[in-house]
């Protein structure tokens, strides 16, 4: 017969708003910066129960940027979803513009200043990071090949070379806004990039219209 006292007993916290308290701790002060001192007062629970629900802190990391890529960063996967080749491009940098510019927000993004130097305990989260930010250029890589392969991306075009550029706007506007860069000012940046991605640019004359 099962013992009553092993049955496990309800939390007395919210699991999720812990869970975003720690992802906001973690956006603000970077994996390292964050003691587990601030995450257990933002979380409003005590080590013991931060590890038996959501392990050490590095597991509490790895979970927060779960919650941070499903959530915070959801925008992503709808802007890949765009009609065409330059839509997808315009999506995802006009998106993360008003992301990064979301009152509230701590600055920057949390991708790309939660991990991205470290001492050596933490290098397996600085991987898991630079993992990150390399599957989200395989998508965008992805998108880009599947334009090619439908005619709306022009047979000139490197999709991994283009995927890298783009990738390589997105991370800049993080770091941007990490400094302190205001809306309009990285939307200026976002402007000055899309007159060298045009759909003249990058698409194929199919997409265009233009007989073959």
């Amino acid at each position: 017969m099962q013992n009553p006292l092993k049955k496990g007993r309800p939390r007395g916290f919210d699991e999720d708003a812990a869970l975003e308290a720690a992802l906001r701790v973690f956006w603000e002060n970077s994996y390292e910066g964050a003691t587990l001192a601030d995450l257990t007062a933002a979380m409003g629970i005590n080590r013991s129960s931060m590890y038996a629900t959501f392990g050490d802190k590095e597991a509490l990391f790895r979970r927060v940027i779960g919650r941070y890529r499903a959530g915070q960063m959801g925008y992503f996967r709808e802007a890949l979803a765009a009609p065409t080749a330059h839509a997808a491009i315009r999506a995802l940098l006009t998106m993360t513009v008003a992301f990064l510019a979301e009152p509230g927000h701590p600055k920057g993004c949390l991708t790309i200043t939660g991990a991205l130097a470290c001492g050596p305990e933490a290098e397996p989260i600085k991987k898991a990071m630079v993992d990150a930010r390399r599957k989200a250029e395989a998508a965008i890589r992805k998108r880009f090949a599947r334009a090619q392969h439908d005619g709306d991306l022009a047979s000139g075009i490197d999709p991994a070379g283009l995927a890298r550029y783009v990738a390589s706007l997105l991370a800049g506007l993080g770091v941007q806004a990490a400094n302190g860069a205001t809306k309009a000012e990285m939307r200026r940046v976002v402007e000055l990039a899309l007159r060298f991605v045009t759909p003249a640019a990058i698409g194929s004359s199919k997409s265009q219209g233009v007989p073959q």
